[in-house]
């Protein structure tokens, strides 16, 4: 079996070769760029399982690169950032992107930390729910199927859903939410949650454009709405 490949864009030689090693030894295989032109590229002509992106490039910012990633391809991407700009972090889960490493780092986090965003990634073979059922929550594959199809969520993604769906028509505060679902709730933001409801929204919109379960209450948080 191929050996998936993880694509790192690292300009700092001992952090690439470090997180190289740590990738290889799982079992991955990597392809190494300095910079982030010809990202794109890249991807468009080989496969690529996963990018670990390095926000403070030479060239373009991680975030313009991903930016360019997200209007042609899907490949999870996980940041690399020396930056604790809470902005900086916002506007990266805007994107879409599936986690973030703050440096220095563990490279066995990194490597467990891939290998956690392509689980998520991987079509699910969990529950099978009924043709009619609008969601399905399987938390031993943590996995979430919407109008039967398995929605492709970060990590934070499904729990902030997985929280909602449990107790359908309950509203949630901002702050409750990042207390739930955040694994540093006080080095989060209010925009932080608004920003993973949008990018949930849209998911669930591209595979039903005419339904939005997710009820907005303004000053207050969200909801998941009931009799669905």
């Amino acid at each position: 079996m191929d050996r998936p490949t993880i694509l790192v864009v690292e300009d700092e030689p001992a952090i690439a070769d470090t997180i190289q090693y740590a990738l290889e030894s799982e079992g991955f295989q990597c392809h190494r760029l300095e910079v982030g032109a010809g990202v794109v590229e890249l991807l468009d002509r080989q496969p690529v399982a996963l990018v670990v992106l390095d926000i403070g490039l030479p060239d373009l910012s991680g975030i313009e690169v991903c930016r360019r990633i997200r209007q042609r391809h899907d490949v999870p991407v996980i940041f690399l950032t020396a930056r604790a700009d809470e902005v900086d972090r916002v506007v990266g889960l805007e994107l879409g992107a599936d986690d973030y490493v703050t440096k220095p780092f563990s490279p066995r986090e990194l490597a467990a930390r891939v290998k956690a965003v392509l689980r998520r990634a991987r079509p699910g073979g969990g529950q099978s729910p009924s043709p009619g059922a609008t969601f399905a929550l399987d938390e031993e594959r943590r996995q979430i199927t919407y109008f039967g199809k398995p929605l492709e969520l970060s990590r934070y993604e499904y729990r902030l859903l997985a929280v909602l769906l449990k107790k359908p028509g309950r509203v949630y505060s901002r702050d409750q939410l990042l207390e739930l679902v955040w694994d540093a709730p006080e080095a989060s933001l209010d925009r932080t949650v608004d920003a993973h409801v949008k990018n949930l929204r849209a998911k669930l919109r591209d595979i039903r454009p005419d339904v939005d379960p997710i009820a907005t209450h303004r000053g207050t948080g969200y909801s998941l709405k009931e009799g669905l």
